[in-house]
């Protein structure tokens, strides 16, 4: 008995030291309740709506950014009978917008149509004005009988950065980035998860949760594809520019075909014909929105040959028939400042001077039209002929070639008169997709014989936008249907899960103001670890937008605490970690949008 009792007096002493059995390892974390593919303006708003009913959300994006072709977008939103609309006078109602969709896309989806135009206001309009968005003018585009274009003040980052700012804030909801899907996990003919790979280390990994929504965007940025689907009839342009999001490949088509799911209607494209090759871009054939409202446009043989406002559908046909599937927008320097290019990176006009106009490849200029002839390799004469009879024209205001201007038009031209003059050519230039994957009215994917496939559903471009614009965009269009096909599809999820979907109202938080550095932590700091030059100079895996931004960082020295405050804020190395919420604030240094 003393030996027993001795026995286990010593091993009570051992047992903080080697422990009888070894302790148990913390359960792994549980699931989520749905995994959203895809950080754009439709991932996000579906993951809100998801998170507002109290579920669970892990949203994926294989770039390391959050909002996808939405921040380089110009930021309209097509909205019905807004209070902006009624405070300026203009009569809009959901039937007179129905009309203009059927009319100029021929072709919407009757339902969905029908749905966007009857709670455009409410879903879009009320909800996003909630989190702070803003719109400082609205406009009428073509296709529309009514001004119902609302610009986001700030563009595409503006309208965004407020919905991923509510997500980040919002425990329920993890993002991961870098991360990029494979293939869909199934179990009993129902989607449980996905297979992926991290983008940087290619390491493989799977996730599992009850639904997965989609929200991966087109394919305009996949050439092949586009020419796979190019519309029948329309011949496929030669020097075409790429101008979707950089991810826009169709990732999400061929993941929803893989597990069963049907795609419609992919050759209704909206590509436009204001294709500006992208300086920041050298040699990759990516194309930016651009153009000058006042200039003149002109073929290869220094013509007219369009009214130079008109739209992508009626101007691609045309554009495509011109000898080399190109032309020159011609302006002077009282209109240089007109000059417009779309997205949230371009707003600031010093940056249209820096990387356009001070690029004598993409801008050619003269004191004399001979001598810009010569520089663009235009016909002289032509050239300067055709300028003559516009300025004519404009002198008696009426345009005898094509209708630009006259009795009933409200544009009033610009005579083209006071050296410089400028030439800067333009191409076609791929945009949006307007046809994917087949979806119901509650944003289920479904197979060929329209049965849901369970626990799949899909938001945004990778749906074609829901069918709801046809063939042929009312602008706004596309931004406006991704948040309304995102909060439905969240809404969705939830009903199918037997959860109350809960779109309440939204108190926006003020932005908190950047964190005050530690006088002590400068540049010299940051780079002691982190070789800028060298880093950028390697490219990566995964690290393109990281390696575009820190071009900017390196070639003009800007200190690394202009965007990193918070990180030099309260320095110690063992919780040196972006705060992507602080973080939003920073993506104004290169997106000179003012997107507060």
């Amino acid at each position: 008995m003393k030996f027993r009792h001795r026995f286990f007096a010593v091993l009570a002493l051992l047992r903080p030291v080697f422990p009888l059995q070894a302790q148990r390892a913390p359960p792994p974390p549980a699931p989520p309740d749905a995994i959203v593919v895809g950080a754009g303006l439709a991932g996000l708003s579906a993951a809100w709506e998801l998170a507002q009913g109290g579920a669970k959300v892990t949203v994926l994006d294989m770039a390391s950014v959050f909002g996808g072709h939405a921040v380089m977008a110009e930021g309209f939103l097509c909205i019905v009978n807004t209070p902006d609309q009624v405070a300026q006078g203009l009569h809009d109602t959901p039937e007179i917008a129905a009309k203009d969709f059927v009319t100029w896309g021929e072709d919407p989806n009757p339902d969905w149509l029908r749905y966007y135009v009857d709670h455009s206001r409410r879903e879009i309009y009320d909800w996003v004005t909630a989190m702070g968005v803003s719109f400082d003018f609205i406009k009428e585009i073509a296709g529309n009988s009514v001004a119902r274009q609302h610009h986001t003040k700030g563009r595409g980052l503006a309208l965004v950065s407020p919905l991923y700012r509510e997500c980040l804030r919002n425990p329920l909801i993890t993002f991961q980035f870098n991360l990029r899907v494979d293939r869909l996990l199934t179990d009993d003919h129902r989607i449980v998860g996905v297979a992926a790979t991290e983008v940087r280390t290619g390491t493989p990994t799977e996730l599992h949760a009850r639904a997965v929504i989609l929200a991966t965007g087109g394919f305009q940025s996949n050439l092949a594809m586009v020419r796979e689907f190019w519309p029948a009839g329309l011949p496929f342009p030669r020097n075409f520019l790429i101008g979707s999001g950089i991810n826009s490949m169709g990732s999400g088509l061929k993941l929803a075909q893989d597990a069963g799911g049907s795609v419609s209607r992919l050759d209704h494209q909206w590509n436009y014909i204001t294709g500006l090759p992208d300086p920041r871009f050298p040699g990759a054939n990516r194309g930016l929105n651009a153009y000058n409202p006042d200039a003149i446009w002109v073929n290869a043989e220094g013509r007219r040959f369009i009214a130079e406002h008109s739209s992508h559908k009626f101007g691609m046909p045309v554009l495509l028939q011109q000898k080399g599937e190109t032309y020159w927008s011609i302006f002077d320097e009282t209109i240089k400042r007109n000059f417009f290019v779309s997205g949230s990176s371009w707003a600031d006009f010093g940056v249209i001077e820096k990387l356009i106009f001070a690029n004598p490849t993409l801008v050619k200029t003269a004191n004399t039209l001979e001598d810009l002839a010569a520089r663009a390799g235009l016909p002289a004469a032509a050239l300067a002929s055709t300028v003559r009879r516009y300025n004519a024209m404009a002198e008696k205001g009426f345009d005898d070639e094509f209708g630009l201007f006259g009795p009933g038009k409200s544009y009033v031209p610009k005579k083209m008169l006071t050296p410089p003059f400028y030439a800067v050519q333009f191409y076609p230039v791929t945009r949006k997709s307007m046809g994917g994957v087949a979806i119901d009215t509650s944003c289920r994917v479904q197979d060929g014989t329209q049965r849901t496939i369970p626990g799949l559903y899909a938001a945004g471009e990778v749906t074609g936008l829901a069918g709801i614009n046809g063939r042929a965009g009312l602008e706004g269009t596309f931004l406006g249907p991704s948040i309304v096909t995102g909060r439905i599809a969240g809404r969705t999820v939830l009903a199918d899960a037997g959860r109350k979907p809960d779109s309440g109202r939204i108190s926006p938080r003020p932005v908190a103001p950047p964190p005050k550095p530690d006088p002590l932590a400068t540049t010299a700091l940051c780079l002691t670890c982190h070789d800028l030059p060298k880093l950028v100079a390697q490219p990566r895996p995964g690290y393109w937008h990281f390696e575009k931004v820190h071009e900017r960082v390196v070639a003009t020295q800007r200190d690394c605490v202009s965007c990193h405050a918070e990180l030099t804020a309260t320095y110690q190395p063992e919780t040196h970690r972006i705060d992507r919420l602080t973080q939003v604030d920073a993506c104004i240094q290169c997106h000179t949008s003012e997107a507060r």
